[in-house]
């Protein structure tokens, strides 16, 4: 697995965008400058984020959300599992 995270990811398992293996990795994302964690989609390339619009629903039960405009940032939390057993020999 590489180490920069998708272009385009979804936290909706609906979503074509949708791929459970980077979540599960962690995936940290900032927005102008600010650190968001309450990103629910997000498109580097084309410069935006979608949040959850408050505590509204869709009638499907799903949230509410808004697309936010602006430099999008997003890397890994966490090392891939074959990068971390490359690192154990160096603290030794």
């Amino acid at each position: 697995m590489s180490d920069t995270p998708p272009d385009h990811l979804s936290t909706n398992p609906k979503s074509p965008h949708f791929d459970m293996d980077v979540l599960q990795r962690g995936i940290g994302i900032r927005f102008k400058g600010r650190e968001r964690k309450d990103v629910e989609e997000y498109c580097i390339s084309e410069g935006w984020i979608r949040v959850a619009a408050g505590k509204t629903r869709d009638r499907h039960g799903n949230p509410l959300t808004i697309k936010l405009n602006g430099e999008v940032e997003a890397w890994f939390e966490n090392p891939a599992e074959g990068a971390a057993d490359d690192k154990a020999p160096d603290g030794e």
